[in-house]
């Protein structure tokens, strides 16, 4: 269960390492139904056959996938909480950079650095992260990004 905090705290962890995610596991299913979201119907995400004869030896997740189970890995994780949240929202991204494919069957887990955290009205903070998603067992993360998000209290 994640700690609740009052933002100055928040703010007093900026620069570190706040917290990690369970491991997400992402599953054949999770891609064939990305794919049907999106339209993107690339043979490297849904044709094991085909696919196996690429490089990556296999069925691999869209990168944009694997960028959209931020919400869920920050869920999943124990990063503090500012206490009395009303609504969070993305506000957007800085920087992302697609640095390993995540391969059908593998499971991720997010890290999460906190690089800045500011009020930018009254009950409004702004949150920029860096987040790293880790492949389990795999040298080289699937991505790493700095991500913006709001909430309001």
């Amino acid at each position: 269960m994640p700690t609740k905090v009052e933002p100055a705290a928040l703010k007093a962890m900026t620069g570190q390492v706040v917290g990690k995610s369970d491991w997400i596991e992402v599953t054949q299913q999770r891609i064939n139904e990305f794919a049907q979201a999106t339209g993107d119907f690339q043979f490297i995400h849904l044709d094991p056959v085909a696919a196996a004869q690429t490089p990556f030896g296999g069925t691999i997740a869209h990168g944009f996938l694997t960028l959209s189970l931020i919400p869920l890995l920050t869920q999943e994780s124990d990063i503090p909480r500012i206490a009395g949240i009303k609504m969070g929202v993305n506000y957007g991204g800085n920087k992302t950079r697609f640095l390993s494919p995540v391969r059908s069957g593998k499971r991720i887990r997010g890290h999460f650095k906190l690089l800045e955290i500011d009020e930018k009205r009254p009950g409004q903070w702004q949150q920029t992260m860096e987040i790293t998603i880790e492949i389990e067992d795999e040298a080289k993360p699937a991505l790493i990004c700095e991500w913006i998000t709001q909430f309001f209290v």
